[in-house]
């Protein structure tokens, strides 16, 4: 197989894997409320690598609360332009089915443990919420 072949085939299926899983698929015309929750947070430390470590740590655990569809932690990109912010620590990006679920979420108790075992690892978090498509054609 020629090497762009396999490339064009290898981004093919990542793709056809992700669009299986992501909670963007829907039936043709039908209603979603998808809603994401974006949380950047910001260490007290954020060079020392035990606070980030531990932090991840309870963004897994964090995880594992039931009504979340899909869980992305990550650190900065390696991007550099004008309108890119690269000054937190981790963010923290998870996809609900709506925003009730996503209310449950915020009461579950795995959330509230998080909160009172890590919260003293960040100085502040910045939180963008956002909702849509309602229509997916």
């Amino acid at each position: 197989m020629k090497q762009n072949s396999r490339r064009k085939f290898l981004q093919n299926a990542g793709l056809a894997t992700l669009a299986s899983v992501s909670p963007l698929a829907a039936e043709p015309g039908k209603v979603r409320e998808l809603f994401i929750h974006h949380v950047y947070f910001y260490l007290k430390n954020p060079n020392n690598a035990q606070d980030e470590a531990k932090l991840m740590e309870g963004l897994k655990k964090l995880a594992k609360v039931p009504t979340i569809q899909y869980v992305h932690i990550g650190t900065p990109a390696a991007t550099r332009r004008s309108v890119i912010v690269t000054d937190y620590s981790i963010s923290w990006m998870c996809f609900f089915k709506n925003i009730i679920e996503e209310e449950i979420y915020q009461t579950h108790p795995i959330h509230l443990d998080f909160i009172k075992d890590y919260a003293h690892l960040w100085e502040k978090v910045v939180v963008y919420d956002s909702i849509g498509p309602k229509k997916v054609e």
